[in-house]
């Protein structure tokens, strides 16, 4: 793998001097929960020396929670619709890596055709994803014209997503076995146009935001993550790659049919918060293109589901397994153990928002500008609930 660029290191920082609240030198700043967003389902506990902050402190827990646990008191098939609430924006990587587990530990063999449904809808979720992040990201900037042009169109992916698995946001589409129902008449012909608006909207974003003066001066520098800091701080995803990471376990690691598609790991020099924006906006011409090779060369015919036992009283043999994807944010992974009984004995997801919400997010703020927390909160790109899960 070559070698990311070399950048001063941000892990030999002084130590601060001591925090005395009552010295009226600084002040305690409360920003959030309020929601929607990653801003608002979170609080930041602020510490600020004028509208300079000295101290951030991450606390969570304000929406959904305790996913892992609930999940051992609820049979396989029941806790599909548990998976899809620990990340709500992309509950379709929760959907795939928990059936991708659960079949690898029955033995279940997948058919060809529903691994490129499969992939399909996670690419699909993937723009859905960007497209909400790229709004929130132009938005916490106060360029509120885009976030009126991408929320739109990822409620045209959405108008997809409906039409193929019957709702719009957890979708239970991908079941243990395979997929639920194949592409309906007229789909992908729909999907193609959808693609090609997004697309020549996704430009107009590019000279809106990313070539607007204001959010250049604000986003370049902040939040700077140096190499050095990727690996012991566990950064992955866009993250990572901003910082010149060639990491993308489609490409690593392949599953599904990312080895049969044609398209290179987006990489950057420096991971400050344009940076991560600017990777984020290519990965979305990447997806595009993604799902046109997909809807080209999927198979029209054969099974799309496995044979499967009744599984409302399934018990599989006992075992463990840890499988894992690349989601919008990097490296989402779920470790399942089974104990012969017709529950599973233990779930873990491994999520990026708890290493970029918690400990990343509480390095950077340091020395941020209180006008700009929240950008930078949305330039990492987090999900809570992933956090409590």
């Amino acid at each position: 793998m070559p070698q990311p660029p070399t950048h001063s290191s941000s892990l030999d920082m002084a130590q601060p001097e001591p925090i005395d609240l009552s010295s009226g030198k600084y002040v305690k700043l409360w920003q959030g929960p309020q929601h929607p967003g990653i801003t608002g389902n979170m609080s930041l506990e602020l510490t600020l020396c004028g509208d300079e902050i000295v101290e951030c402190k991450t606390h969570v827990g304000y929406l959904h929670r305790g996913f892992e646990k609930f999940m051992e008191r609820r049979t396989y098939i029941q806790n599909f619709t548990v998976v899809c609430r620990i990340a709500v924006p992309e509950p379709t990587f929760n959907e795939y890596l928990y059936s991708a587990a659960i079949e690898e530990l029955a033995g279940i063999e997948v058919p060809e055709r529903a691994n490129w449904l499969r992939a399909l809808n996670l690419e699909m979720m993937r723009l859905a994803s960007f497209l909400m992040w790229t709004g929130g990201m132009s938005g916490a900037f106060g360029l509120y014209t885009v976030p009126n042009w991408t929320l739109t169109y990822r409620d045209y992916i959405l108008d997809l997503f409906e039409e193929l698995t019957g709702a719009r946001i957890y979708h239970m589409y991908i079941v243990p076995g395979g997929v639920r129902n194949v592409l309906p008449d007229g789909w992908k012909a729909r999907a193609l146009e959808i693609l090609k608006g997004t697309e020549k909207m996704m430009r107009e974003v590019d000279r809106v935001m990313m070539n607007n003066a204001v959010f250049k001066a604000r986003s370049k520098g902040l939040g700077l993550i140096p190499p050095d800091m990727v690996d012991p701080y566990g950064i992955v995803g866009p993250n990572a790659r901003a910082a010149g990471f060639k990491r993308d376990l489609r490409k690593d690691e392949p599953y599904l049919v990312y080895d049969q598609l044609d398209f290179e790991v987006v990489t950057a020099t420096a991971s400050d918060a344009y940076e991560r924006a600017w990777v984020r906006q290519q990965e979305i011409f990447q997806c595009i293109n993604l799902i046109r090779q997909m809807l080209e060369r999927m198979p029209d015919s054969g099974p799309f589901q496995a044979q499967m036992p009744n599984v409302l009283h399934w018990k599989i043999p006992p075992g463990e397994t840890y499988l894992k994807a690349e989601c919008t944010r990097g490296e989402y992974g779920y470790y399942v153990v089974t104990d012969g009984s017709e529950y599973v004995r233990r779930v873990h997801v491994r999520g990026p928002s708890y290493t970029h919400a918690i400990a990343v997010m509480e390095r950077l703020a340091v020395g941020t500008n209180i006008a700009d927390i929240a950008g930078l909160m949305v330039s990492l790109h987090t999900y809570p609930p992933e956090i409590e899960r």
